[in-house]
Formats: C-alpha cells, structure tokens, sequence
C-alpha cells in the first residue's frame, strides 16, 4: 500500500520495490532510448505528495542538478546501443532537487514564463530562480503519454520533459482516459497488467480522500527521443 508521502522522509517499501520493478524494465528495454536520467526516489516520493494533495488537477514541477555526476558503472549498464552524447543540458548528472511551480487544469499548467516565477523562488535559489533543467507534470487519470500540447512545451526545455500518470476515483469529470496510443511505462507492475483493469487493488489514498490505482513515468527530449529513467537512492545506486 502506498503511505502518506507527507509524513515520511524515507520511501515507504510499496515504493522502493515498484521502482526496483520499474528499473528491471528500464534495464530491459535500454536498447529503445538514446539517453537516461537518474531520478532518486526521495524526489519522486515528495513529487507524488505534491500530486495527491493536488488532485485531481495537475501540477508542474521545476526539476534541476547540481554538480553531482551520475555513477559511470550504473550508466554503462542502462545504456543502449543507440546511446547520444550531449544530448540535453543535465545529461550525466542526477536529479538534486524538485520545486513545484503551478497548479491547475491542463490549459494552464505547462510551463511558465521565468520572469513570472524568478522572484517566488529566488530566494532560496540564487542566480537560477525560476530557471529548471527538466520539467515534470502529471496527467491527473490520463497515461503518461505526451499530448501535442506537451511536445510543444518542450521545446523550450532545456533537459528532458517528464510525465507521472496517476488513476484515481472517484474520478469526478476526469474519468480514466485510456484510448491513446504510446508506450506505457507502469511504475510498479508489468504491461500485462493492463488486461485486467478491473481487477486492480487500491494502492492507497491521497490526502483529498482520492483512491489511488497505477502510477507511470515516463521521460521524452523535445526531438522526440523517448529517455530512460533509473530510479536511484541518495547516494546514486539503482534500486
């Protein structure tokens, strides 16, 4: 079961093993991406806080890096033959730190000017502001699959865009859209699980009363390369 995110400062075990699932597929598939991020999963649980007190709207979420490489061995093994160097700003440095900068429906979530946000966040973030590597917003019981809407945001980022998919009920006017084509990437179970929709257990609640049911995560560049995303602890290790 998925525990209250807010209270905790160490992933809860539902999660450490979903992502440990997550990674075997990223490491299974690694021929399919040009490139990876290393993600911890500390950053993901306070993200996933951040989602389930705001459903059902989405949020987005300024992700950046600080000079901390990601580990050479961990990399060689997530990586493809169809590997691109330089890629995308970031590349090569695991992901330090996560802010959330709006909320709201689809129209008015993707990204926002850095002049309208520089001065919410440049206090405790110096010179960078509201100025982020990556973005991540969550498609509120929607697949993480990128929209037109979300490719054309991403062409103003400077890292890679990435989307948490979250189903939940009651579902209220946004009921489970499923009738889209992509790849799908589960956090926690496998492709199989799709056949068999309603047989699902809850994974636990939000705070808004929400009944929580499947979480994905998936990266893309703005070229259109789909990016591999390892799920790592604080000192960089994949689960």
């Amino acid at each position: 079961m998925i525990e209250n995110y807010l209270d905790s400062n160490m992933p809860s075990d539902w999660l450490e093993e979903a992502v440990a699932e997550y990674n075997d597929e990223s490491y299974n598939r690694r021929e399919e991406y040009v490139a990876q991020v290393h993600f911890p999963v500390t950053i993901l649980e306070e993200i996933l806080g951040w989602a389930f007190k705001s459903l059902p709207d989405e949020i987005l979420v300024g992700l950046d890096v600080k000079n901390e490489r990601i580990d050479p061995e961990i990399a060689v093994m997530y990586q493809g033959e169809k590997h691109k160097e330089n890629l995308f700003a970031g590349q090569g440095y695991k992901i330090s730190e996560a802010k959330m900068v709006n909320r709201g429906d689809s129209y008015s979530v993707h990204h926002l000017p850095e002049e309208w946000t520089d001065d919410i966040f440049g206090s405790d973030r110096g010179v960078r502001a509201g100025r982020f590597t990556h973005w991540l917003h969550t498609h509120p019981n929607a697949p993480a699959i990128p929209s037109e809407a979300d490719a054309d945001a991403a062409q103003s980022t400077d890292g890679v865009d990435l989307i948490l998919g979250i189903e939940f009920s009651p579902s209220g006017p946004l009921p489970w859209f499923d009738d889209i084509e992509g790849e799908r990437r589960v956090i926690g179970e496998k492709k199989s699980w799709f056949a068999k929709r309603k047989k699902r257990k809850i994974l636990g609640y939000a705070p808004t009363g929400h009944m929580i049911y499947s979480l994905e995560l998936i990266a893309f560049h703005k070229a259109g390369y789909g990016i591999n995303v390892v799920f790592v602890n604080d000192d960089g290790e994949a689960y």
